[in-house]
């Protein structure tokens, strides 16, 4: 853990912002916190099962809202599921090299860039249904990374779904919502059986979190969301990006 206290205040103070912007898109953010513990100086160790910690929390609640509005597609989040799910389990009993990790999340980190900066955002005019050696294919690759680096894999899988035309903005955030909560479980899940430890300060973090994730699912499942501070925290990202590669 961060060892100057005065260091955790603002963090704190921004967590709760990138909480509220990942949920208005349907994800629970852990690319989004893995940025700012990269930028406060947290170990992998400490990174990896506390950002899938608070996904559990914020993308089950994004979750909720996106599916009482009606954009769940269930059998879509089937066909990614089967095999995202162990494979995240798989992904989160290895252990990764410290540099290694760093530059992995650093790649990651711009398809959360892009997500935010809505180039993955215009919906296709026609919609396609998902093949199931497609989902199985892609639920699997980012279900393993999901666990190996220690977020949902939404950032990636909507995407993804709106590239290849299965689904539209919101369908693929209801349905990234709940493949980022099954893989977020099934990812610490492995980590747990490596005997990984959360810190004291986790718990504190995911009730600051809850709060800026309920705010912005119900925002997003409702209305539009505040194109300024996607921006702001886009330059967030590139910030940590560009840390977690020079260091």
């Amino acid at each position: 853990m961060m060892q100057d206290i005065t260091a955790i205040w603002p963090f704190l103070v921004i967590l709760p912002i990138v909480a509220f912007l990942y949920a208005s898109v349907g994800h629970g953010g852990a690319s989004g916190y893995l940025a700012l513990m990269a930028i406060f100086s947290f170990s992998p160790e400490e990174m990896k099962p506390t950002a899938l910690l608070l996904n559990l929390f914020v993308a089950g609640i994004a979750f909720y809202h996106y599916y009482r509005a009606g954009y769940f597609n269930k059998k879509m989040f089937m066909s990614f599921a089967i095999a995202s799910v162990p494979m995240a389990f798989l992904g989160g009993m290895i252990e990764v090299d410290a540099s290694i990790y760093k530059k992995i999340l650093g790649v990651l980190l711009i398809f959360a860039i892009l997500k935010m900066l809505n180039v993955f955002g215009k919906e296709g005019t026609f919609i396609k249904e998902v093949k199931i050696w497609q989902g199985l294919l892609v639920g699997g690759i980012i279900g393993f990374f999901s666990g190996l680096i220690g977020i949902g894999g939404g950032i990636i899988l909507s995407p993804v779904i709106l590239l290849l035309h299965w689904g539209k903005i919101k369908e693929a955030a209801a349905v990234s919502a709940l493949f980022i909560w099954v893989n977020s479980a099934a990812g610490l899940a492995g980590q747990f059986s490596n005997n990984m430890r959360l810190s004291s300060l986790s718990l504190v973090m995911v009730g600051i979190a809850v709060i800026g994730g309920f705010f912005g699912s119900y925002i997003g499942s409702k209305k539009l969301y505040n194109k300024q501070l996607r921006h702001l925290l886009a330059i967030v990202l590139i910030f940590a990006s560009i840390k977690l590669f020079t260091t």
